[in-house]
C-alpha cells in the first residue's frame, strides 16, 4: 500500500471562484477588505519565507523554539498517533514534533496548495520509512472529513493563524476543530502574545521593504486570475497596533485618486486618495483570553508554553 494519499476538495476552477466571490464582496463594501488567504501564490509563498528569516519578524523563531524544546513534552502529553495539521505548508516546523514521536503512524497536512503538500510529503517519508501521510487539499476554514486514523489525534494549528480570523471567525473555527476530535484527541494551538508596540510594528513593516512587498502581492494575484489592473505602485504598505482590540493591521492605501478595472467580475472599483484596503488582521493574545476562547468552544486548556522571551505561546487543549 502506498505511504502517499492525497484526497482532493479544492480544484482550480473552485479556487478562482472562491477568489472572484472574496475579492467582489471585500471591494464593494466599506471598509474594503482582502482575506490573507490570498497572498499565498509562489511569489507571496516565497517572500513570506522570506519574510520568516528577517531579523524584526520574530514569530516563526519564538515557536520553533519553543517545539525544539517542548517536542517530548507535546509528544508525551498528547499520545497521538494521528497527527493533523492545519495549513501545513512545507510542514518544516512540524518535522520537529515528529522526530519526537516514534509511535506516530499517520500524518494527515491540510493545505490549499498539492505542491505544498507533495514536496512535504517526499521530505517526511524520506526521513520517516514507517510514516504514513494522508494529504488533504483542501480549506481547513471550511468543514473537514478527516480519514480513518488511530487515535488519539493531535491537532496542530501553528504560525500564530489563529490571529487572521476576526473574533466571530475564531469563535467558529475552534467549534469545528472541537467537533473533529474525539475523547482523548488534542489541539495545539500557536498564539503570539501582546507585548509592546514597537516590536509589533517593525514585524509587519520590516526595514528592507519585504513585507511591504507581500502585501502587494495580492494586487498582482488578483490581476493575474481576474484580469484586473491594479498597479503596486499605487499603493503605501501600512501596519498599524489596534491597542484596544489587541491586534495588528496590515492596509493597503491608495497614494491618489484612481479607479481599477477587475474584468472578470465586470466590476469598476473607485479608490479616493488615502482610502485603504485592509488586507490582514493579527490578533495577539493572553493567556486568559486564550482558555476563555477555547472554553467556549469547549475545549479545556491543559498545558500552556511559551519560548524564553515570552513572546510566543503553544497551548495543548482536550475536549472538556
Amino acid at each position: 500500500m502506498s505511504r502517499f494519499l492525497m484526497t482532493r476538495t479544492l480544484d482550480e476552477s473552485s479556487a478562482e471562484a472562491a477568489l472572484g466571490a472574496d475579492v467582489l464582496r471585500g471591494l464593494t463594501s466599506v471598509p474594503k477588505t482582502l482575506p490573507p488567504k490570498w497572498f499565498y501564490d509562489t511569489r507571496g509563498s516565497e517572500l513570506f519565507e522570506e519574510i520568516t528569516r528577517l531579523p524584526e519578524y520574530y514569530p516563526t523563531r519564538a515557536e520553533r523554539e519553543i517545539l525544539l524544546e517542548r517536542a517530548s513534552e507535546i509528544a508525551a502529553a498528547s499520545g497521538a498517533r494521528t497527527l493533523v495539521e492545519l495549513g501545513s505548508g512545507s510542514s518544516e516546523k512540524t518535522r520537529h514534533l515528529i522526530e519526537a514521536m516514534p509511535a506516530l503512524d499517520l500524518y494527515v497536512p491540510v493545505d490549499v496548495s498539492a505542491s505544498a503538500l507533495e514536496g512535504a510529503a517526499e521530505t517526511l517519508l524520506a526521513e520517516h520509512p514507517g510514516l504514513r501521510v494522508h494529504a488533504l487539499l483542501a480549506d481547513f476554514t471550511r468543514p473537514l472529513e478527516l480519514p480513518e486514523s488511530p487515535g488519539p489525534r493531535l491537532v496542530l494549528f501553528l504560525g500564530g493563524t489563529i490571529g487572521n480570523l476576526l473574533p466571530g471567525e475564531r469563535a467558529g473555527f475552534l467549534k469545528a476543530v472541537r467537533a473533529m476530535l474525539s475523547p482523548g484527541d488534542a489541539l495545539l494551538l500557536g498564539t503570539d502574545l501582546v507585548k509592546d508596540e514597537a516590536t509589533l510594528v517593525a514585524a509587519y513593516d520590516d526595514a528592507a521593504g519585504v513585507t511591504a512587498e507581500f502585501n502587494r502581492n495580492v494586487l498582482a494575484v488578483i490581476d493575474r486570475e481576474l484580469d484586473a489592473d491594479f498597479h503596486a505602485a499605487d499603493f503605501d504598505h501600512v501596519a498599524v497596533w489596534d491597542r484596544e482590540r489587541e491586534w495588528i493591521e496590515m492596509r493597503l492605501r491608495a497614494r491618489h485618486e484612481l479607479s481599477v478595472k477587475i474584468r472578470a467580475l465586470d466590476l469598476v472599483v473607485p479608490f479616493a486618495a488615502g482610502e485603504e484596503i485592509r488586507t490582514e488582521v493579527s490578533a495577539k493574545f493572553r493567556q486568559e483570553g486564550v482558555r476563555a476562547e477555547l472554553a467556549s468552544a469547549g475545549l479545556e486548556l491543559t498545558e500552556w508554553w511559551t519560548d524564553a522571551a515570552g513572546r510566543f505561546a503553544l497551548s495543548l487543549a482536550t475536549a472538556a
